[in-house]
């Protein structure tokens, strides 16, 4: 597929999404979201790829929301206000942020953020539905809605606090403040802070993990089994769907292959896909239930 802001490439059955809007430490347009989203269902579609990794172009991961586009969407609501034709309802005026985030969250594949510099509003709530967070020395991070005078974006008052706790959420959230990658770390919103120059190489590196000795469907279900049960009000919830998947996947191809590979001291060769292989009671919520 043909991007204008982002680039997509596909190496060695890892997918990359780079932020590209150098000239604009890559700030996010309504269209980079929509490109993003596109190149997700691209990943999404490819048995091929078996992890995705989203960076920035450098010198920034994502500076934030592009003001421009952004002071534009905000005038569109005033005048279709003034007007009376402005119907909060309409889909077109949801979050694109809170789109994005929830097509990230909806991926069947792993996503690694490999955090390059800068990740500000949008830049910073994006990364929260992703797997795995890594981070370079340089990147900084800032949730600074109240002191734009708007609020949160990217569904971050659902994933932040689940990611980093309610404390310390306030405590980005609230004062608006930037902090370093060194908070990041100690704060859990990213596993582990690199160099600049190692960030990519680790980034693939867990991918590598991933692609190698992985089977992709279990990859897939146990992403979508850990995020889903974060909202899950009981653990009876996570007990009656992993022991589908337990028994479901013991009587499959993978599992047979997962045992024999470990008995043989050999690289992996799980048959099953992503596309065909998920099991017949996925989805196991309700269809439409988190449509975006």
């Amino acid at each position: 597929m043909s991007f204008e802001t982002i680039r997509y490439a596909v190496d060695e059955q890892i997918a990359t999404i780079t932020l590209h809007r150098p000239h604009r430490l890559n700030a996010f347009t309504l269209e980079m979201g929509e490109e993003i989203i596109a190149a997700f269902d691209e990943a999404d579609g490819d048995d091929n790829v078996r992890a995705v990794i989203v960076t920035g172009e450098s010198p920034a991961f994502c500076a934030g929301a592009d003001l421009s586009t952004g002071a534009d969407t905000f005038n569109r609501v005033a005048d279709e206000t003034q007007s009376g034709e402005f119907d909060p309802e309409d889909p077109k005026w949801r979050d694109k942020g809170g789109k994005l985030n929830l097509r990230i969250w909806d991926s069947v594949k792993p996503v690694i953020g490999a955090i390059n510099g800068a990740a500000v509003g949008i830049g910073a709530t994006m990364i929260l539905p992703m797997d795995i967070r890594l981070a370079s020395m340089e990147a900084k991070f800032a949730y600074p809605f109240a002191k734009r005078g708007i609020v949160w974006d990217g569904c971050a008052s659902w994933f932040l606090p689940r990611v980093v706790g309610i404390s310390t959420a306030m405590d980005w959230g609230l004062t608006g403040r930037t902090f370093t990658a060194a908070e990041a770390f100690e704060s859990g919103l990213v596993a582990r802070v690199v160099p600049a120059e190692d960030l990519m190489a680790e980034a693939r590196e867990r991918a590598r993990l991933i692609a190698d000795k992985c089977a992709p469907v279990s990859v897939s279900l146990m992403r979508r089994m850990a995020w889903r049960m974060l909202g899950a009000t009981h653990p009876m919830e996570a007990h009656r769907i992993e022991t589908q998947g337990i028994l479901h996947a013991g009587m499959g191809a993978d599992a047979k292959e997962g045992v024999m590979s470990f008995l043989e001291k050999r690289q992996p060769d799980f048959p099953l896909r992503v596309s065909k292989g998920m099991p017949p009671w996925y989805p196991w919520w309700e269809a439409g239930e988190d449509a975006y």
